[in-house]
């Protein structure tokens, strides 16, 4: 389970990458329609990026999914894709009906138009698919050592041409398989629309109650992606924009929480703090409101009190669950491309079903959360922001004269040496440390952060809002361009830390990155953990399956020099 949690953590962070361009399709094809600036062409744009919504997965899985977020990936995922996905479309059978009406080239065009429509039920799935074979090739194999006579297709130039062999089995198993993955689609789609109320409520407490572990995009990719058919369109989300009266179900009820529930819990969390801090605090209340009420993105509010207040968020979760069930009950269809903010509810008021009656809905969540949010917060003294204890000054590193914003963030993480990757989602940072006990959660607070997780012992999630990705890049800019003091280093011992790796023989290839080194190995169960500390490394920990990343320090160049295979 140690293992399972954070790879299908990894997974899910790698699915928001192609996610991020639904606002731009949306926006393109919602603003092309007759309704508003009637321009086909800005419309057909629109719907040729939900048409290959599946390539897109692809290249942003695997993407997301490589070390380093390499390029090569992208490029081996396609190839992944495009194999799997033609392949496929000529196994798939044919039922005789499609073609009884028609002889000659009609039925060929038949016959080639039923597949294609078929095949694209599944095309998120095997764009899914495709991107994870791809970035898992790419850490595995992107450092491989060919003969010389095939050297020319060694390293990352190998990755493609595996991936485009893994293409072929999925492939094979999607065209012979086609007609049980069919049956399976058509059993989960009737399994979870037929469950009605309890399906929606379930589906609405989870997504929330996920959210902490970010495996809620895994949920949302199901229901938004795959659940449903319209004319051979599936997902609630694609399947509103192709205009299926019946989609939305599982968009709706975010509407009545993110536009008035949680600017209201931001209110309530106001009007509960201590007279002395309501001036610090409120400004950052009106402002994760405002976000949550025009674009949807709640998180930053979520964090606010998921920790400092378990029993609020157990509250919101349900309230959530509700309201994904009276939006259903009352027949109201809304959608969106990004999120359930004012921008998507205007933008795709035409579209909507009954859109009028979100606003007695929402005043009444609004009130709802307010009066929930401020009894129990007064009742049972929650500490939400503005009630929690003054926090000791930290220190005055932070503000250093000269010091920069992203070295600040690098300071209260514990240091360059404590950090060993940098990512970002929506709104959070996720790193991989090597100390969880140097890090300053205090500092992070005064730089901003809202909230923070630890998945796992060497892991750490910090919620920043929706400038969580820029940050990331600041920070790993900064990593570059600030070296360790030399006070810090430390003095590994090449020779004992090679034996602790494995030897010699073990060594596929050793990267530097500032002050720690990426080591790939043939056998990464010839490690020992224990005797890498033992020969002067800061920190150590597993990164994807055969690479370990080893903080040195300043000498961290030498160090893997000495490394380096033969």
């Amino acid at each position: 389970m140690k293992q399972i949690v954070p790879g299908l953590q990894k997974i899910g962070r790698a699915l928001m990458l192609p996610i991020a361009v639904l606002p731009v399709a949306a926006l393109l094809l919602r603003l092309g329609q007759p309704d508003l600036l009637n321009v086909a062409a800005m419309a057909a744009a629109g719907d040729a990026i939900f048409s290959n919504l599946g390539l897109l997965f692809a290249i942003g899985v695997a993407v997301g999914f490589a070390r380093e977020n390499h390029g090569a990936a992208g490029l081996a995922s396609v190839v992944g894709y495009l194999v799997a996905t033609k392949g496929a479309e000529i196994l798939i059978p044919v039922p005789p009906e499609v073609t009884a009406n028609f002889t000659g080239q009609a039925a060929a065009l038949a016959e080639a138009a039923f597949r294609a429509k078929e095949l694209g039920k599944l095309s998120v799935p095997a764009g899914i698919i495709s991107g994870l074979i791809a970035g898992v090739l790419y850490n595995r194999y992107s450092d491989i050592r060919l003969p010389a006579y095939l050297a020319f297709f060694g390293g990352r130039r190998f990755v493609p041409i595996a991936s485009g062999f893994a293409g072929l089995l999925v492939a094979l198993c999607f065209g012979f398989g086609w007609p049980v993955l069919e049956r399976g689609m058509d059993s989960l789609s009737q399994a979870v629309l037929g469950s009605e109320s309890i399906g929606l409520f379930a589906y609405g407490v989870l997504n929330r109650a996920l959210i902490v572990t970010g495996l809620h995009h895994i949920l949302n990719n199901i229901a938004w992606f795959l659940l449903g058919d319209f004319n051979g369109v599936t997902g609630d989300l694609k399947r509103f924009f192709a205009g299926d009266p019946s989609a939305g179900a599982f968009m709706s009820g975010f509407f009545p929480v993110m536009m008035f529930g949680l600017p209201a819990a931001c209110l309530a969390m106001y009007h509960t703090a201590r007279p002395e801090r309501k001036k610090a605090v409120g400004g950052l209340l009106v402002s994760m409101g405002l976000t949550s009420f025009l674009t949807g993105v709640t998180e930053p509010i979520e964090f606010s009190f998921m920790f400092l207040a378990p029993v609020l968020y157990v509250i919101h979760a349900l309230l959530t669950g509700l309201a994904m069930v009276l939006m259903d009950l009352l027949q109201i269809r809304l959608g969106f491309g990004f999120s359930a903010g004012l921008f998507d509810y205007i933008l795709n008021y035409s579209r909507s079903t009954q859109p009028l009656l979100l606003l007695p809905i929402g005043a009444v969540y609004f009130v709802l959360y307010y009066s929930l949010f401020r009894f129990v917060i007064k009742r049972f003294d929650l500490k939400t922001p503005g009630r929690e204890p003054e926090e000791v000054a930290v220190a005055a590193e932070v503000t250093t004269s000269g010091a920069t914003p992203a070295q600040g963030w690098i300071s209260a993480l514990g240091g360059a040496r404590n950090l060993i990757s940098i990512d970002a989602c929506t709104t959070r940072l996720r790193l991989v440390i090597a100390d969880q006990k140097v890090v300053r959660e205090a500092e992070l607070k005064q730089l901003g952060a809202r909230g923070i997780v630890r998945p796992s012992s060497d892991t750490l999630q910090v919620v920043v809002g929706p400038i969580a990705d820029q940050l990331a890049s600041e920070i790993r800019a900064g990593l570059s361009a600030a070296p360790v003091a030399v006070s810090e280093a430390a003095v590994a011992d090449s020779s004992a830390l090679l034996a602790a790796l494995g030897g010699a023989a073990n060594i596929q290839k050793v990267d530097v990155h500032a002050t720690r080194i990426s080591v790939t190995l043939r056998d990464p169960a010839s490690v020992t953990a224990a005797a890498i500390k033992s020969a002067g490394a800061r920190g150590a920990v597993a990164v994807g399956e055969s690479t370990w990343h080893v903080i040195i320090g300043p000498q961290a160049a030498g160090v893997a020099l000495a490394l380096q295979p033969a």
